[in-house]
């Protein structure tokens, strides 16, 4: 080894010894011809001394250092001078005296700074990624990754689980999302896609008698980019046989509340789950942050006895009137700029009241009897001194702007306290989802999903109603994973795909490895795709992925280090069979 200790390694109990140390210079100062450095790696920092007295020769080769060089040194170890000592450094009181230095590594001047207070932006930190990695806070953002990773695998294997890789070349399914695709050499014309998840491979597994898998499953898609969103994304992905709903999801909260204490020494409580109704209903999201109250009061029966047209239209169309009450009292400049957010997130506006002494205030308060005033005052427990805010809308619609209203609010009067952690469990999800702009039934989670029992033998009938055996698990309102119990009968497999528009060729021509696979004997399962990449940023305070993945993307599916994704030469295509059909146009 080059090194006999780390560069965080070292306190007052090595006390002259001797020791090697190597890692980068983060700093050099030159205090009255004494050379200081402070030396770096992934451990830490140490502060290592040239001084001219001791070695001259040595100290002439500490005056060329700059930042960033890497280097070797050996010395001995000793205290820091009284009143020198850095209580933030783990190796704070100490200090190398240097006896031998080798440069391994020069360095120019870095392009962006290596250091947390001076943080460059997007691009260049993407295009210099090897240096930004350097930083302290992305070095521990990546160790923390490794550590949750490392927990959860010893979670599973506990627990008689098998970590088994699936195939990233695989045939091209329709999942959802779009796939990224390879042109295969050795077979003219045909494609493999890259795994938007490793489902299908996972079910096969359960077939195969492997009752308990796992896989650390990188995911590829070819979808719009956002801050908690990449076209490469990793899951903890599980598949468990002759198990129900509630099986797996104590399984996995289990996991959670392990990789919690183990990584940040937090126990959790237990998850409450909600059913999707309930939980659209009272948070106005299918991924609620349920770390303050602020819950929506579906009011549309109250206003409905009132005068007020806007509320008495909305409700006899079939639509919905949502209230939220804030429990606090704002100018009137704040209500418009509530009133303004609600527009630009998709509503017509936002009605409002002030609650009084005296009864409710406002423009339209007028429309309301003094019996649908207290009714309205007893049902959202407002008192005087607070406003309470209405959203009307489609039942759905009205919802969803009310659940964004409620996070708006939130943030505004600051209802969440930092470092806190609230999972909860969403279930009984709708099996299929409308699109309205195709006018077709689609999957709600994924097609392999089993519809609940009383909805098997007549769900075309009422796709609407039907619920399915899935569930999503909800971390700070935002979804960590989904899961469902598959469908294990190949008949009720072709009807379900048959229904959302794929027939009996496509099916078998797309899926019929996994429909044959099931004429053998195939065991009730279940399981979870679970997101890795989301999670380790929840736990670390940001909701930007890319701050825990090594090389992300930029928001155009585009690596500034690599230059990827770039053109290949013409052999190549040739030797793939493509060729060139892009019109080029000058900038």
């Amino acid at each position: 080894m080059l090194r006999t200790h780390t560069c965080g390694e070292l306190t007052k109990d090595g006390v002259k010894k001797k020791v090697t140390l190597c890692g980068w210079v983060d700093s050099r100062r030159d205090h009255g011809g004494i050379v200081f450095v402070d030396l770096r790696d992934r451990y830490g920092l140490t502060q290592v001394v040239f001084e001219p007295t001791h070695n001259k020769e040595v100290h002439e080769t500490a005056n060329k250092l700059r930042r960033e060089y890497v280097i070797q040194v050996t010395g001995h170890v000793r205290m820091r001078g009284e009143g020198l000592t850095n209580p933030k450094l783990f190796t704070g009181e100490i200090e190398i005296l240097v006896d031998e230095i080798t440069i391994l590594s020069e360095s120019e001047t870095p392009p962006i700074e290596i250091d947390d207070r001076k943080v460059a932006n997007e691009e260049m930190r993407l295009k210099y990624r090897y240096l930004d990695l350097r930083r302290p806070s992305m070095q521990k953002a990546l160790q923390f990754r490794h550590k949750v990773i490392t927990t959860a695998r010893n979670y599973f294997n506990e627990h008689d689980f098998i970590e088994i890789e699936t195939p990233l070349l695989i045939k091209s399914t329709p999942e959802g999302a779009r796939d990224y695709v390879v042109p295969s050499r050795v077979n003219p014309g045909q494609f493999y896609a890259l795994p938007q998840s490793p489902q299908l491979y996972k079910q096969i597994l359960m077939i195969s008698g492997f009752d308990r898998y796992y896989q650390v499953a990188r995911c590829l898609r070819d979808e719009d980019l956002r801050a908690d969103r990449q076209p490469e994304h990793t899951q903890f992905d599980l598949e468990m046989s002759f198990v129900t709903q509630e099986d797996i999801r104590a399984f996995v909260e289990g996991l959670y509340k392990k990789i919690f204490k183990e990584t940040l020494s937090i126990t959790l409580d237990d998850f409450p789950a909600f059913s999707y109704n309930d939980s659209m209903e009272r948070f106005g999201s299918d991924k609620p942050d349920i770390r303050f109250a602020l819950e929506l009061k579906d009011v549309t029966e109250i206003v409905r006895k009132s005068d007020f047209g806007v509320f008495k239209t909305v409700a006899e169309s079939g639509g919905k009137v949502r209230c939220i009450n804030p429990h606090k009292d704002l100018a009137r400049n704040e209500i418009d700029r509530y009133i303004e957010f609600c527009q630009s997130i998709g509503s017509k506006g936002m009605a409002w009241m002030r609650v009084t002494e005296k009864g409710l205030e406002s423009n339209i308060a007028k429309f309301f009897s003094e019996s649908v005033q207290k009714e309205l005052i007893h049902a959202m427990n407002a008192k005087p001194g607070s406003i309470v805010m209405f959203i009307a809308d489609k039942p759905k619609k009205s919802a969803q702007l009310a659940g964004q209203l409620r996070l708006k609010l939130a943030e505004d009067l600051k209802l969440v306290k930092e470092g806190e952690f609230k999972f909860c469990w969403i279930n009984d999800f709708p099996l299929f989802a409308f699109n309205e702009d195709t006018q077709t039934w689609e999957p709600e989670h994924h097609m392999f999903s089993i519809p609940k029992k009383e909805f098997v033998n007549d769900f075309e009938k009422r796709p609407g109603e039907v619920l399915g055996d899935l569930w999503d698990l909800v971390l700070n309102g935002v979804e960590l994973g989904s899961g469902s119990i598959r469908v294990t009968d190949p008949k009720l497999q072709e009807r379900i795909m048959n229904f959302v528009g794929i027939d009996h060729k496509s099916a078998h021509e797309k899926f019929g490895f996994l429909l044959d696979a099931y004429k053998y004997g195939g065991p009730v399962h279940g399981g979870m795709g679970l997101g890795i990449d989301r999670t380790v940023a929840l736990m670390l305070g940001t909701n930007d992925i890319r701050e825990v993945i090594a090389f992300p993307k930029n928001k155009s599916a585009q690596c500034p280090m690599d230059e990827s994704p770039g053109m290949i030469e013409e052999k190549q295509m040739k030797e793939l069979h493509l060729k060139h059909d892009i019109i080029k146009t000058q900038k």
